[in-house]
């Protein structure tokens, strides 16, 4: 008789991995803001953008294009770099927690609590000041990763 001691192989999704493509998702996203601030940069563009906003007076791509030029235009040199600095620093760590989940790697189970458990309080306070559906939608989906981890991560550490 004789034993296979090869492990059950993984499915190939799982909620972990839902998670991680949620994390590389954002990380998406960032790099799209990244590229879009790189992109602000020239004038024809914003102008276009403008031109492009003041064509449709009423509707919701004006005031969200020109609050976004406005606030944009209103950044120092240092705040854009401040900007950048920040959206690479999510997208590495986004991107740490992604792939350690998708390689379901125990450390990144543990990262991924501890980092998202420790902007919940930034969320709800963001959502407070300023509510939205977006918003909403970020901290329930956060809330809900945080729940099942830390779930995962004890009842993993059980066995």
């Amino acid at each position: 008789m004789t034993t296979d001691a090869r492990p059950a192989p993984q499915p190939r999704l799982n909620v972990l991995r839902t998670i991680a493509i949620y994390k590389l998702l954002k990380v998406l996203l960032l790099l799209a803001v990244a590229y879009g601030e790189q992109r602000l940069q020239d004038a024809s563009l914003t102008a276009k953008l403008l031109n492009w906003a003041t064509e449709r007076p009423s509707g919701l791509e004006h005031r969200a294009v020109t609050a976004l030029l406005e606030w944009f235009s209103g950044l120092s040199a240092s705040g854009v770099q401040e900007l950048r600095i920040v959206t690479f620093a999510y997208a590495a760590v986004f991107a740490t927690e992604g792939i350690g989940l998708w390689m379901q790697k125990r450390w990144a189970e543990w990262l991924t609590t501890i980092i998202t458990a420790s902007l919940i309080p930034l969320e709800v306070w963001e959502l407070f000041l300023r509510p939205n559906i977006g918003k909403v939608a970020v901290l329930v989906a956060n809330t809900a990763i945080v729940i099942y981890l830390v779930w995962h991560v004890r009842s993993k550490g059980r066995r």
